[in-house]
């Protein structure tokens, strides 16, 4: 019995191995890193989540919560019109917060896009926008010199061949069994509805020019088996297609191809706490977060991050070798909510002296230790480490093990020189009585 058993194990471990190691392509790891670079330097992007749920303002999900059905929901497709839509303005914003790539909702859930698609009526051209709106989004974004991404999302409750599953809005309020989802699909297709996702994600990848970033969302397999999965999207085929159309683009992780090599770029960990993403040092990863509790537009939802949470969000992810990617949810005039133009204003504050510890840095090398209350980030290239004090010691700042390992230490927001001594094996820094003006300063260190 044992060793039958040894061996069962082992034999499923070969199997795991080899099946990990599946690939859709031939690129190798030294082509993926250099394709990634400008991803893992910036570190720092923004989301945007604009539709038509930001005319009930009351989440992005409205129509799911609230069991909402075409009809129900027409009366925000026929009074759109964002009157106020400035994308200009929303890039100037993204970059003075420091961040060097957005990503836009081209489609959400609800199926509306905005963007001057062929294969529906249901879209901005044809609301009171009456223009492509994801074109304006691309032409802004560029010329302020921000990559460029793409939210595509892979649920479509507005079209009728989208079968109902247990997270569309048409879905019965009790639970049931297989056979009664086989009944009240009955007319719906989803091959028809592959193929126009396929079309859509080819038009978006086509007819804007270079696309730097595709977010795919998402795959939902379990479900009591009433969910959808890579079989529901066809993948393997819809990947292949993204590369050939757009070889440098770079893809989430979210069409259930997790056991390919190469079936996604990057790991999303969403709306997780700051502990949770020390999980992920070592991965390739990007962590997906709203300035609220909600990605769309939601004006009484009042459960905003203060600016040092988002501090300590975008430091702890840089810290274990990950990007932040931060969400706004524009009005349905198409302005970003005052409360995200306060946030990004302080985030403006903050990187405009201390960027340098954000950029082209990822976590330290274990040999050297973490201060007390502090996070490190480091720049292999510039050989800088960067001690970013959550709170402010008083009078000194202790490195333990430091000794022979740094030639300058200095206040990263300003350049002045900080003074140290050794003691034993350890540098003590001595500190200013005043804390210099940002919430988390930081030390910059010169190693040797």
């Amino acid at each position: 019995m044992r060793i039958k058993l040894q061996s069962l194990i082992i034999c499923a471990a070969l199997f795991t191995s080899v099946f990990a190691q599946k690939r859709l392509g031939n690129e190798t790891p030294e082509q993926k890193q250099k394709r990634m670079q400008w991803w893992t330097d910036a570190r720092f992007g923004m989301f945007i989540h604009w539709g038509l749920y930001s005319l009930p303002a009351r989440h992005e999900w409205v129509k799911n919560h609230e069991h909402i059905s075409n009809e129900g929901y027409q009366k925000y497709f026929d009074v759109y019109n964002p009157d106020l839509f400035n994308p200009e303005a929303w890039a100037k914003e993204a970059k003075a917060a420091g961040m060097k790539y957005a990503v836009l909702t081209t489609k959400h859930h609800e199926g509306f896009c905005l963007f001057d698609s062929k294969y529906t009526d249901y879209k901005a051209t044809n609301t009171g926008a009456k223009r492509d709106l994801v074109r304006e989004y691309v032409n802004a974004f560029r010329a302020q010199g921000l990559k460029v991404g793409f939210y595509y999302s892979l649920l479509d409750w507005h079209h009728p061949d989208y079968t109902i599953d247990e997270l569309h809005p048409l879905r019965p309020s009790d639970k049931i069994d297989s056979a009664t989802y086989v009944r009240i699909n009955k007319g719906r297709d989803m091959a028809k509805y592959r193929e126009y996702l396929k079309n859509q994600v080819r038009e978006l990848l086509t007819n804007y020019g270079k696309i730097d970033i595709l977010w795919l969302d998402f795959s939902y397999p379990g479900m009591n088996g009433h969910g959808k999965g890579r079989d529901d999207w066809h993948s393997e085929e819809l990947l292949k297609m993204i590369r050939q159309l757009q070889p440098g683009i770079i893809i989430d992780n979210r069409l259930d191809l997790n056991d390919y090599e190469d079936g996604y770029d990057f790991e999303t960990p969403e709306q997780v706490s700051t502990k949770e993403l020390e999980k992920y040092k070592g991965k390739t990863w990007e962590t997906c977060q709203t300035f609220s509790g909600s990605w769309g537009y939601y004006r009484d939802e009042d459960t905003w991050k203060t600016h040092r949470q988002l501090l300590e969000l975008l430091i702890t992810s840089v810290s274990n070798g990950g990007n932040l990617i931060l969400n706004v949810g524009p009005t349905a005039r198409g302005e970003f909510d005052y409360r995200a133009t306060n946030a990004l204003d302080s985030l403006s504050y903050w990187m405009h002296a201390n960027n340098k510890a954000i950029y082209n840095c990822t976590y330290a090398p274990a040999a050297y230790s973490v201060p007390s209350n502090s996070l490190l980030t480091y720049n292999g290239d510039t050989k800088r480490l960067y001690v970013h004090l959550l709170a402010y010691p008083q009078g000194k700042l202790v490195l333990q093990g430091y000794k022979g390992k740094i030639k300058y230490a200095q206040f990263l927001n300003d350049n002045s020189e900080l003074l140290y001594k050794e003691d034993g094996d350890d540098i003590v820094i001595t500190l200013p009585a005043k804390k210099p003006p940002y919430e988390i300063p930081v030390v910059e260190l010169v190693l040797e």
